[in-house]
């Protein structure tokens, strides 16, 4: 699979998408579908990108029992995503029964969809993670922990900082899937994300794909920084 720049569609209404997309009408996308505008608009969208030809991550998250988790997989896999993610903190059996489900929902002659784990939220830092979370551990050593975890669930990577790339391919592998959101432009402002890097400084580090959002969905000419950041990302 080709390394991608995602874009968050992480817009407040249905009017905004479909403008941002209009915008970039013509470009072959790879989008990220959260949990606000699936929950707003359902499958219909995630039908309506695959129509125009968009590749799609569904990221909603889950974190729930094992089994729960695993009957939810194999209905989001009937929905032909190529991305979706769990939380690596709701352990191996739940992580293992995310795969489970993804291959049992998936259909015949197609391809099973991605599956990704959240270490750390890019929002989350080490103060914060060991005064509210109460883990206390170092933030590195428990992203590089949470992936080996993954990893041995059978899951394919994890969303992490871009900035924890080179210790989770230390400790998974160079194949592991790596895709780091927090990306901005040098200048941009960071919002609530705390462990932010530039399209180029995550391909440096290894990311495998990166998640981009307010940079470009906020941009006066989101086609212009679209293209921008993408040929950051891909060195050019």
């Amino acid at each position: 699979m080709q390394r991608p720049l995602i874009i968050a569609l992480d817009l407040d209404n249905k009017e905004k998408r479909l403008a941002l997309l209009e915008s970039l009408k013509g470009e072959s996308l790879y989008v990220k579908v959260g949990m606000e505008l699936f929950y707003r608009e359902g499958n219909k969208v995630i039908e309506q990108l695959k129509e125009e030809g968009h590749r799609i991550f569904l990221d909603l998250k889950l974190h729930d029992i094992p089994n729960t988790v695993q009957r939810t997989m194999k209905e989001l896999a009937k929905l032909n995503i190529d991305i979706v993610n769990v939380h690596a903190a709701g352990g191996q059996k739940m992580m293992a029964g995310a795969r489970e489900g993804l291959e049992t929902g998936t259909s015949s002659g197609s391809r099973r969809p991605v599956l990704i784990a959240v270490t750390q939220l890019t929002s989350t830092d080490e103060q914060t993670m060991q005064d509210e979370l109460l883990i206390q551990r170092p933030l590195t050593e428990v992203v590089q922990s949470y992936a080996l975890l993954a990893k041995s669930s059978g899951v394919d990577g994890v969303v992490c900082s871009a900035q924890e790339v080179p210790l989770i391919h230390q400790a998974c592998g160079t194949s592991f899937y790596t895709v780091t959101p927090g990306i901005r432009r040098v200048g941009d402002e960071v919002g609530d994300q705390k462990r932010v890097v530039s399209p180029g400084q995550a391909r440096e580090l290894g990311s495998w794909g990166i998640v981009v959002g307010r940079s470009i969905t906020g941009a006066n000419d989101p086609l212009q920084v679209y293209r921008e950041m993408k040929q950051q990302w891909e060195g050019l």
